[in-house]
């Protein structure tokens, strides 16, 4: 027979203090009701659960029966309550932070394949803010582009990613398959140069001293646009140029320098199921990332012609930069 969780916890109670009116005033209700509910259990069981006319109140065998099930049961709802509570208190919405480049397809749809009830959503990140997202809560966890301040934070690498130069298609740098540091030595980093290090070692215009100041840039396109007038160059991941590919513009690998790595961050202190079950999905796809291959670059190498061999910009460094000087 089915009886309610509130009726057991009332007679609970009762038979436990084994006193109507101390029972009624723990519960927070009259001695009456407390009483009415119970002759009405007793109906509803067809047993007296109390000794009849005994002072003080004692519990009949059918009684004590009936409290080691009423414990049981009211100790499986308290179980089933705390429960819901840690599940109401848990965030049903998990955040990703990524840097520009970065393609989060694979990874998503595991996510939703394994955790459907937990929302994904997605935040694009700048090199500003892909640290502070962290810290300030706006996301979970950040696929980020090192280096970084990594106080306070737990990050892993996944990939390494070739760097690329982007020029107008009618520059010099476009009739090679890649090119060097040196080879671009004579152009006008529209970049900080100690984001390029291998360029600063050897450009013309720092050694100079005649570098003109930066123009306002606060996206790659708007970058890209000041390429496209030829105003500088540009040296970006090659997933950044591929994701901000134009037509009037091209891109070539410089196969000396340093390549751009991505790592997965967060919080080290806010470290929990959710963040472990993404690390687990992202670690599942090798770090041998195909995005780290120059190969990879969406442009057809040109053949070396037998009477005129292929040969680096470096060897034809004047010709070069003087059909590809800035306008």
């Amino acid at each position: 027979m089915n009886i309610d969780v509130q009726t057991l916890r009332w007679y609970a109670a009762v038979a436990q203090q084994l006193h109507f009116a101390r029972a009624a005033q723990s519960l927070g209700i009259s001695r009456i009701r407390l009483s009415k509910t119970i002759v009405e259990l007793e109906e509803q069981l067809g047993v007296d659960l109390f000794v009849p006319g005994v002072s003080p109140t004692e519990l009949t065998e059918d009684g004590r029966a009936l409290l080691e099930r009423a414990l049981v049961e009211i100790a499986e709802d308290d179980r089933l309550s705390e429960l819901a509570q840690v599940a109401a208190a848990e965030p049903t919405t998990f955040t990703i932070g990524y840097a520009e480049g970065v393609t989060l397809t694979k990874w998503t749809r595991i996510w939703a394949d394994r955790f459907p009830d937990v929302t994904l959503s997605v935040t694009a990140t700048t090199p500003e803010t892909q640290v502070s997202a962290l810290h300030d809560g706006t996301v979970d966890v950040s696929f980020v582009r090192p280096p970084i301040d990594r106080e306070g934070l737990n990050a892993i690498g996944l990939y390494q990613e070739v760097q690329v130069v982007v020029v107008p298609k009618d520059h010099a740098v476009a009739a090679f398959d890649s090119v060097t540091a040196s080879d671009l030595a004579d152009e006008h980093l529209l970049a900080d140069p100690a984001t390029v290090p291998e360029w600063a070692a050897v450009a013309t215009e720092l050694e100079v001293g005649n570098r003109p100041a930066l123009p306002p840039m606060n996206s790659t396109a708007e970058t890209f646009e000041y390429v496209a007038a030829g105003l500088g160059v540009a040296i970006v991941p090659h997933s950044v140029a591929r994701f901000n590919a134009r037509k009037d513009l091209v891109y070539r690998p410089v196969t000396d320098i340093e390549q751009s790595q991505i790592a997965l961050a967060w919080v080290a202190e806010h470290e929990d199921d959710r963040i472990e079950e993404f690390i687990g999905i992202v670690r599942g796809r090798s770090t041998r990332s195909s995005r780290g291959s120059a190969d990879d670059a969406p442009v057809k190498k040109k053949k070396a012609h037998p009477s005129k061999p292929a040969r680096p910009v470096a060897k034809t460094k004047t010709n070069a930069r003087r059909s590809g000087k800035r306008r």
